[in-house]
């Protein structure tokens, strides 16, 4: 899986459980991640919001703007690829939470998330991240990341398509600037993003101090002594349970876990 989940021993059904995707297929090959028909999306539905009301609202009451309803079921199904768009999946109730309470954060949580469900945008973070801020990305940084990790399975159409919608996601997490010519610059996270990227580690069983050396950590582009400031906001925050003591750390998401429903939607 290349860059994809390396951190622990593979156990695939509880992760897909929880909304995690794996393998060598994703949205990537037709869409970036689609940060500004999400937002639209979100605008309209509520965080209650059911499956059914995300799909009705796009296909239906065309809230994305979309020409045809081909499109507007292609736009669907997209979104959900990348997002899941379903509060039955644990990784989409998390995300719906923290987009709702983050506003600054959105466009790398959204990239998170994609990451966490499309392996080819998961498979495009080692070009990205190798990066210095300020170099200028090249079409065979991301080219050679690919076909390392998935062979010849894209044709060279599908790898430009790749290629090209991987450096607009990239670019509208924050990561990369420019239109024509992408720059690498600096991303700088919020305490609320820095919990995410932390239990998104969790989740897939990573623990202690490991969790600020995950790929999720790693997006941040933030040392792993500043992570740990923003941690302990987060945690001043009510979001996650942390202890530093020397060189040990523990960090528990336990409290969120347990009384998900009413950490989420505010239920006693």
């Amino acid at each position: 899986m290349g860059t994809a989940l390396q951190e622990e021993e593979p156990s695939y059904n509880a992760w897909e459980k929880a909304g995690f995707r794996f393998g060598d297929k994703g949205a990537h090959t037709s869409r970036t991640i689609m940060l500004e028909e999400l937002s639209l999306l979100f605008q309209e539905c509520p965080g209650d919001s059911t499956r059914e009301d995300y799909l009705k609202a796009i296909v239906e009451d065309n809230c994305l703007g979309k020409r045809t309803v081909a499109t507007r079921k292609l736009s669907a199904q997209r979104l959900s690829e990348l997002y899941g768009l379903n509060p039955a999946t644990q990784l989409f109730r998390f995300f719906r939470y923290y987009w709702d309470s983050d506003q600054p954060g959105r466009p790398l949580l959204s990239l998170l998330t994609a990451m966490s469900r499309d392996p080819l945008l998961r498979i495009t973070s080692t070009a990205i991240l190798d990066m210095q801020p300020g170099e200028e990305l090249t079409r065979q940084k991301i080219v050679n990341v690919l076909q390392k990790n998935v062979g010849k399975r894209l044709n060279e159409s599908t790898l430009d398509k790749v290629v090209r919608n991987a450096s607009s996601s990239w670019t509208q997490s924050g990561h990369l600037q420019g239109r024509m010519r992408k720059i690498r610059r600096k991303v700088n996270p919020t305490p609320m993003v820095t919990s995410y990227a932390l239990l998104l580690g969790y989740l897939l069983g990573i623990r202690g101090p490991g969790l600020f050396k995950s790929l999720w950590s790693k997006v941040l582009d933030t040392p792993e002594e500043e992570l740990q400031k923003l941690a302990l906001e987060a945690k001043r925050l009510g979001l996650m349970d942390m202890s530093l003591s020397g060189n040990v750390v523990e960090i528990s998401f336990s409290r969120m876990l347990s009384e998900e429903g009413r950490f989420i939607y505010g239920k006693n």
